[in-house]
């Protein structure tokens, strides 16, 4: 049977553009990933593979008009916001770069002989190693930072793991350009180019997430999606590590105290963080608690007023519209659901941002549950609170996110409880911002709570290389067969304790 075509897609239109390629079959995915587990030896050297993270960096900059036309062709994003993803991505590689420099990932642990203690300790030399080939599938919300030369590509090399990215079907074009020069940074540095390797077609995710070569897996995308895989991941005869970021609501909290100091502000900067990139951002705020009453009220008109003004725009493609457009109408007509904005279609290719409203008090056990499921798309719920408790109830009811919001103004007497009830929600917590925008930083935790991901870890920031390592201790081993950073004379010179 012949392969499968994958073609590259207008979604301003819904029409293919080219053919970019075909869709892997099981050889070839067999083949792929066999040439990466080849070439994990010639990752050993952190030298050679700082080179290849800040080499890619390089060429994605010089390839950058490119990279970003072929992306803005198949996701509508726009060159100004591609342009920024582009920057986010580069310095994202030189990052991990740093941190591959530095070492300190290695967690270097030594305990010295001590007979005195019971029992005994011998000498204990504890630091992490790769996994091996890591399985990277990419998103579609962010062909760049979050895809082929993403975060996950990027903390894997960094680990010193080859990777078998499969494409997301809604930018194949921009994803082949991206891994040819990922290939080639790895030659220009000296390595196998089989460390980065790309495929295509549903079909071969699946295949890649079974390989027994695979040793672990990255996901960012939907719950049904990445549930699947990790479901596939653990039923493998030897299950292996699936570290997938799925779906989040992203609940904000307004006190009564923040609304009366700056309700226009906080309608404005709300409109601006759920209508960002037509509502695609992963840390959308989906859902607000905001108080009744006049400053309420405030709040809810100015962001209405935002959103009013905010102009249609495209999805990522025809598939995701249609589901926004569903979901939205299901919501709007649920019983007292009201839209001080409608959102839904702008045209035959667009979508309108839009805001519901509902009473808080309608949430719990009120038939309301798909208010507090995420919907992908320019639309945020506001439920109207009249009460502390009112607040504490939802907030009881919500799933794991990536993030959870509370706004609040001076010494406001609810922070302190309200901040210990969002604290187990979600990964990141924020006060007096915004969720949207995720900075590369050491700190950084982009992870949560099922469904916001399927492990502990994040997937951005120094502590996602973590996730393609596994501690190993070499006890009472002589010197000279002692890995180079465990020997006393620590002759790469890498942190130790």
């Amino acid at each position: 049977m012949a392969a499968e075509p994958v073609w590259s897609v207008d979604p301003r239109t819904g029409k293919p553009r080219e053919q970019v390629a075909v869709e892997a079959t099981a050889e070839e995915i067999d083949r792929a990933v066999r040439a990466a587990h080849a070439a994990r030896g010639a990752l050993a050297d952190r030298t050679a593979r700082a080179a290849l993270l800040r080499t890619a960096a390089d060429l994605l900059d010089e390839a950058g008009d490119h990279v970003i036309e072929a992306a803005d062709a198949e996701t509508a994003l726009g060159p100004v916001r591609l342009t920024g993803e582009l920057a986010r991505t580069t310095a994202q590689l030189r990052f991990f770069a740093d941190i591959v420099d530095e070492a300190a990932f290695l967690d270097v642990t030594i305990s010295l002989p001590d007979a005195t203690t019971t029992p005994p300790t011998p000498d204990l030399r504890r630091m992490k190693i790769p996994l091996g080939v890591v399985a990277v599938y990419s998103a579609g919300n962010f062909p760049l930072a979050f895809s082929v030369p993403g975060g996950d590509t990027a903390s894997a090399l960094a680990a010193g793991c080859p990777v078998v990215i499969k494409a997301h079907p809604d930018h194949p074009a921009t994803s082949e350009l991206c891994a040819s020069l990922l290939r080639r940074a790895a030659a220009k540095a000296g390595l196998p180019e089989d460390v980065v390797s790309l495929v295509h077609g549903f079909d071969a995710g699946v295949r890649l997430i079974r390989h027994p070569l695979i040793a672990a897996a990255g996901f960012t995308g939907s719950v049904r999606g990445g549930r699947a895989l990790h479901d596939a991941a653990a039923a493998r005869p030897v299950p292996i590590p699936f570290h997938g970021e799925l779906g989040s609501l992203n609940p904000v909290v307004i006190t009564g105290a923040a609304a009366e100091e700056r309700a226009d502000e906080l309608g404005a900067g709300l409109a601006a963080s759920m209508t960002l990139g037509e509502g695609q951002f992963c840390t959308k705020p989906g859902f607000v608690l905001a108080p009744r009453g006049e400053a309420g009220d405030r709040v809810v008109a100015a962001l209405t007023a935002a959103v009013s003004e905010t102009e249609p725009g495209v999805m990522l493609d025809h598939r995701m519209r249609g589901a926004f457009l569903d979901g939205v109408r299901e919501r709007a007509a649920l019983p007292e659901v009201t839209a001080p904005v409608t959102p839904g279609a702008g045209g035959e290719h667009t979508v309108s941002a839009g805001v519901l409203t509902v009473d808080a008090g309608l949430l719990p056990g009120g038939g309301h549950g798909l208010l507090l499921e995420e919907c992908f798309g320019p639309v945020t719920v506001v439920a109207r609170y009249t009460s502390r408790d009112q607040v504490s109830a939802i907030l009881g009811m919500l799933p794991g996110n990536l993030t959870a919001t509370l706004h609040i103004a001076g010494e406001d007497p609810a922070a302190a409880s309200l901040l210990t009830e969002l604290t187990p929600l979600a990964g990141r917590i924020l006060v007096n911002g915004w969720p949207t925008g995720v900075a590369v930083a050491a700190a950084q935790h982009h992870g949560g709570p099922y469904p916001a991901a399927t492990s502990t870890s994040t997937s951005v920031g120094g502590t996602a290389i973590e996730r393609w390592l596994r501690p190993v201790t070499y006890q009472s081993t002589p010197q000279h067969l002692l890995p180079p950073e465990l020997r006393d004379d620590n002759p790469l010179g890498v942190p130790r304790s």
